[in-house]
């Protein structure tokens, strides 16, 4: 479902790699939330503060021209689904959380590219945030299946064809 990103930013792409295309971005920046997540036992009774960044991309949206918001990513309901998220999530790692945004970014709000980031501000006395980043891709949509005839066609194999 996601292509693991193994470059630093949307647009930059490797030696001979076919160009992206540009990216719309809608983001959601300084969203604070409190959720149990961690892997200390002190962190697993009550919850705690979290800092999330959502950056979505999507090829030039609609939005643009229609000026509807059923064509683009709506960030409030996506906050809505953050929000729910975290009363739910059943995961210890920031990692995981992250990547379930990730999920809902892509899956239910068609984004091509996000970037999501979570910090736990203050987690240690010597520490402004410590966190993770992702970065994840829509994977490219396979082809649908040959028909059994095309795959003949391909093999010369067709009946009564010679």
């Amino acid at each position: 479902m996601f292509q693991v990103l193994d470059h630093a930013a949307v647009g930059e792409r490797l030696p001979g790699a076919a160009a992206p295309e540009p990216l719309d971005l809608v983001f959601i920046e300084g969203f604070t939330g409190h959720t149990v997540i961690g892997i200390h036992d002190n962190e697993l009774h009550r919850p705690q503060p979290l800092e999330i960044d959502v950056c979505a991309g999507v090829p030039r949206v609609r939005a643009c021209e229609t000026d509807c918001i059923a064509d683009t990513i709506d960030y409030g309901e996506l906050r809505q689904r953050i929000h729910g998220l975290l009363q739910e999530h059943g995961v210890r790692l920031l990692e995981a959380l992250a990547e379930q945004i990730a999920r809902i970014a892509i899956d239910d709000f068609h984004a091509h590219w996000v970037r999501v980031r979570i910090a736990k501000p203050r987690k240690f006395e010597d520490t402004a945030a410590v966190g993770v980043m992702i970065e994840r891709r829509r994977e490219p949509r396979a082809l649908p299946p040959r028909s059994a005839t095309l795959r003949l066609i391909g093999q010369g194999l067709v009946p009564g064809s010679r």
